[in-house]
């Protein structure tokens, strides 16, 4: 019989970004949680790009830390560069990104999990689930603990399994292929045949990492410098904008060229992709170079970023150009870039291939559907990105501790956050390769911008027991400016008269022929809050985030009101829940892949079977028909009686 060694309230399995946020949420919740890992030294590792936020993926990170996560907070303290992105188009895609100093992230991060209340850390592999049946449960069964390589038990009430890339994981490298995680870490290779003989269905995906140089053998002179902005906008809103400001390190911007892809092309048989030696489906849109040159033949030329991994280091990150083509190929090839003609390779670019799960199988707090208290999160659910890891870990985790402490679940839809645009994404949807969040999945985007992720969900992380007061209440008293700044400036008229007129002629904006409000003048593209100070004495002093949601606000009110009440449609089909009865066999009409799928996945709403890939908008309005019928006849019997 194996030795209990601990009890304790939650294990997580896994100490990447996912598993981090779902242990410290845990924890914070005052739950006694354990962190597993394969080796401490990987806490929060960044094993590929050395950058967090950028498209969509900036907004997960506010989202998160207006939740009350860490990543945020995290880099705000160890960025070496910052820039907003898209600043040319319209707020809903703004996305912040910053570059991070890789060692300085992880050390900071494992910091912060040392200091942790209720948190312990746990250098160990996990080999075993322990489950036990749950009683008129119909197979479905419950956590009981975990079981470590050496044999030891620790019995728990709920397990996040924040495994990453690591399980049953491989790189290659053009012919040579090495059982490893990611950075030639030690795999975890137990834990997947435990989890087949559960019933859980699982998958093979691949990502890919490119090469490392010596920053001393790059000629910077033959590339494009990118800056980072000159006034730096935090992630987390509890930083304070001032601390940020500091000195920057520059990227470099790069391209391949014909001489490159020719190099590509003759050697393509040498690449594990090409050749059938790689299983995994690899991510869309992060494609390796080889994909590039083949999928892309008319492209004269692909962007590469030269991007530094730290302070401390002189290695740099070729952004652009992972591959896994053997390392002859992979000197021959960088060297044929402007720029990198006499680089050197500190690490070679690989390809990794792991197991994951098909996240069809979870409900929409992640925990799975035949498994009570067991949680999944991360790359483990077949998501790529440190962002949208970290997003799945602090939903894991605060779902784990709410079920332990008996209370109502967190579940975000996708008229709340980004996050529950992917979770639903994840969860509805066959993804047949590494999914990434893009603001075009977001429907509702112009509602759900990075700028006002506090505004939004400031009160869930509050609720929770992750936000502070001192915070909550901040974000109260801002969105109380918010409204009554609005509507202030709507009820402020200016006149027709000649300062006014002079006004706006000055700033190329014509002339009023009646009295219009100051909103209205707001709305003018030419305009903006800080200018109408000028016609405006009387204002109050604002912050300048609260000035920031009023004009946008104003400027964008009528595509805002247009999208609310999108979410509103949204909404009632959300509402229309599927009883627990229905038998899809039962209903008239509905193909036989919908029926298959419907009766699959039991969707809990009208809104959610709708987004079940291979169901239609036909069998929805079928099943909505069925649906009406039914409560009549119900609403008859009811009266009846």
């Amino acid at each position: 019989m194996a030795q209990v060694m601990e009890r304790v309230d939650v294990c997580v399995v896994g100490a990447g970004h996912a598993g981090c946020e779902a242990a410290l949420a845990c924890a914070r919740m005052g739950l006694e949680t354990v962190i597993f890992t394969v080796s401490a030294d990987s806490i929060a590792l960044m094993p590929c790009n050395p950058n967090i936020g950028g498209s969509s993926k900036g907004h997960l990170v506010r989202e998160l830390d207006a939740l009350g996560g860490e990543m945020g907070k995290n880099i705000d303290k160890t960025f070496i560069q910052s820039k907003m992105l898209n600043v040319s188009k319209g707020p809903a895609v703004h996305s912040l990104r910053a570059q991070a100093d890789k060692a300085e992230y992880t050390r900071s991060m494992r910091q912060v999990l040392e200091n942790q209340d209720h948190l312990t850390i746990k250098q160990a592999e996990v080999c075993e689930l322990l489950t036990e049946e749950v009683q008129g449960g119909e197979g479905k069964k419950k956590i009981t603990g975990i079981r470590i390589f050496t044999g030891m038990v620790y019995e728990c009430r709920a397990v996040i399994l924040c495994t990453g890339t690591y399980l049953n994981a491989r790189c290659l490298c053009g012919e040579a292929i090495t059982h490893t995680g990611p950075n030639g870490l030690q795999p975890a290779v137990y834990l997947t045949d435990c989890l087949k003989n559960l019933g859980i269905r699982m998958k093979r995906f691949k990502t890919g990492t490119p090469a490392r140089m010596d920053g001393r053998t790059i000629d910077f002179s033959k590339m494009e410098e990118q800056p980072g902005d000159e006034r730096v906008v935090p992630f987390s809103f509890s930083t304070d904008p001032e601390s940020v400001q500091k000195p920057q390190v520059s990227c470099w911007l790069t391209y391949t060229n014909e001489k490159t892809h020719e190099i590509i092309r003759a050697n393509l048989d040498r690449s594990p992709i090409y050749a059938g030696i790689i299983e995994g489906t690899g991510p869309r849109y992060c494609p390796s170079i080889e994909d590039k040159v083949v999928k892309f033949s008319d492209k004269p030329r692909h962007q590469v970023f030269l991007e530094p991994e730290g302070l401390s280091t002189n290695e740099m990150y070729v952004g652009g150009m992972s591959s896994s083509l053997p390392e002859d190929v992979q000197l021959a090839m960088y060297r044929s870039v402007p720029g990198l003609e006499h680089c050197k390779i500190v690490r070679n670019a690989y390809a990794i291939e792991y197991d994951c799960i098909d996240a069809r199988q979870l409900y929409p707090t992640l925990e799975f559907r035949r498994i009570e208290g067991l949680f999944s999160a991360g790359q483990f659910n077949g998501s790529s990105g440190y962002e949208e890891a970290a997003a799945q870990g602090l939903i894991a985790g605060m779902n784990a501790a709410l079920q332990i402490q008996g209370r109502k679940p967190v579940v975000l839809d996708r008229s709340q956050a980004y996050i529950g645009v992917l979770i639903d994404d994840l969860i509805t949807k066959d993804n047949r390769e590494p999914y990434r969040m893009m603001t075009s999945r977001a429907e509702y985007r112009l509602l759900l911008r990075q700028d006002n992720a506090d505004l939004r969900l400031r009160e869930i992380g509050y609720q929770a027991g992750l936000v502070s007061e001192e915070e909550y209440c901040y974000t109260c008293w801002k969105k109380e400016q918010i409204e009554k700044e609005v509507s202030r400036l709507k009820n402020v008229m200016v006149g027709a008269s000649a300062p006014i007129q002079q006004f706006l002629s000055e700033h190329g904006s014509s002339p009023l022929k009646t009295a219009a409000s100051l909103a209205e003048l707001i709305c003018r593209p030419e305009l903006n809050y800080e200018m109408l100070s000028e016609i405006d004495p009387g204002r109050e002093k604002l912050p300048a985030d609260v000035i920031e949601q009023v004009e946008i606000e104003l400027k964008y009110e009528g595509y805002i009101g247009r999208q609310r009440k999108q979410v509103d449609q949204f909404k009632k089909m959300e509402e229309k829940k599927i009883p627990g009865w229905v038998d899809y066999d039962e209903v008239p009409s509905l193909r036989l892949e919908a029926r298959q799928k419907l009766k699959e996945f039991q969707p809990v709403s009208v809104g959610q079977a709708s987004r079940i890939s291979g169901v239609s908008p036909a069998d929805i309005s079928v099943l909505l028909v069925f649906l009406e019928h039914h409560g009549r006849e119900q609403q008859k019997d009811q009266d009846k009686c």
